[in-house]
């Protein structure tokens, strides 16, 4: 299944049936007067979450919605069926935009959430409601009111508790497919991630959820390599693991490089919690290792983990950390106690 993150489309409400002239003939009533019956309502069209979806990828092939109309009104005062609303399906965690691309009218970021966002018209009036003292025989009724109608930008935003950024080839996709089930593409030159991959690590009767996504160069946040454009699927998650290849020349430099570029995109992301885990120790010796986390630490990282996808050194004792760094963001995020209790629960195995 290919993976699509943004998608432009076009939604219609429908358009209210219109009201109906008509008269009262029966043998033996000279003056049945109006019965003209409203027209029914047009559907709306209705943006819903769908926990099977995790990609945009429906809307390149169909990017025009439209729903029914309601239909006219009828004699002997039978009012018109209303038009059926239009659901559309779209995974959790999509933003739906204005078409400038910048207003959010709406976050979809729960299961079976949905929101009516375009109204159907109204049906019109038949002539029976227009039937006065003065005014026994009219022949007029109003029209349907129009549907809505507007270009909206869908936008994804993965939801995960970690997200995995880094250097091209620092290992985040290796990292992946070791800890989760995930199967992302995995080769020795730069930029296989082009699209963002999800993973779920279990570990000690809990299990997290973590996002890869594709590697970040300098000047990434004005358009090089493939720009920023994938960090918003990280700006959801509670904390970063920040993956460095260890057999570079310069650690300090690509840990820079990366800081560098999350700072510039903004969205809170270099304020979230950050572990940092020098990765491929399993090329390097105990020196090298020991030279390289003495030079992030004078960049004033904390602990550095040491780490090798291949042989799983270090895996397990970052994942534990991973564990508890999680819970301890939402417990400072949550305002609602009740809220506060049910996400910190451990999951079942």
């Amino acid at each position: 299944m290919k993976f699509l993150d943004q998608a432009k489309v076009f939604v219609k409400s429908g358009k209210g049936g219109n009201g109906c002239v008509a008269f009262r003939r029966e043998k033996y009533i000279e003056y049945g007067g109006p019965n003209g019956g409203d027209g029914g309502r047009g559907g709306d069209v209705i943006f819903y979450t769908d926990p099977n979806l995790n990609t945009l990828i429906d809307f390149r092939y169909r990017q025009h919605f439209k729903a029914p109309v309601g239909q006219d009104g009828q004699g002997k005062d039978r009012a018109g069926k209303g038009g059926e609303d239009l659901r559309i399906a779209v995974p959790i965690g999509t933003e739906i935009l204005a078409e400038d691309r910048e207003t959010v009218l709406v976050d979809l970021t729960e299961a079976d959430q949905e929101i009516a966002l375009l109204e159907g018209g109204n049906g019109g009036w038949g002539n029976t409601r227009f039937k006065s003292s003065t005014n026994q025989a009219p022949r007029n009724a109003n029209p349907g009111h129009l549907g809505e109608e507007r270009w909206l930008w869908l936008r994804l935003k993965l939801i995960a508790d970690v997200g995995l950024v880094g250097l091209p080839n620092a290992g985040k996709s290796t990292f992946l497919s070791i800890v989760t089930s995930a199967r992302p593409k995995i080769a020795s030159y730069p930029f296989t991630t082009l699209h963002p991959n999800l993973g779920v690590a279990y570990l000690d009767g809990r299990e997290m959820v973590l996002a890869d996504i594709p590697g970040l160069i300098e000047g990434a946040h004005t358009g090089s390599g493939l720009g920023t454009r994938f960090l918003g699927h990280i700006e959801r998650c509670r904390a970063l693991l920040h993956l460095i290849d260890g057999t570079a020349d310069d650690v300090v430099s690509s840990y820079r490089t990366v800081c560098a570029e999350l700072a510039a995109y903004g969205a809170g992301l270099d304020d979230k919690p950050e572990l940092i885990a020098l990765n491929k120790c399993d090329a390097l010796n105990d020196d090298d290792i020991a030279e390289k986390k003495a030079a992030l630490k004078s960049e004033g990282v904390e602990h550095v983990f040491e780490l090798s996808g291949i042989s799983g050194h270090g895996r397990t004792e970052l994942l534990r950390a991973l564990f508890e760094t999680v819970p301890a963001k939402r417990s400072t995020t949550q305002q609602d106690s009740e809220a506060l209790e049910e996400e910190v629960v451990p999951w079942s195995p």
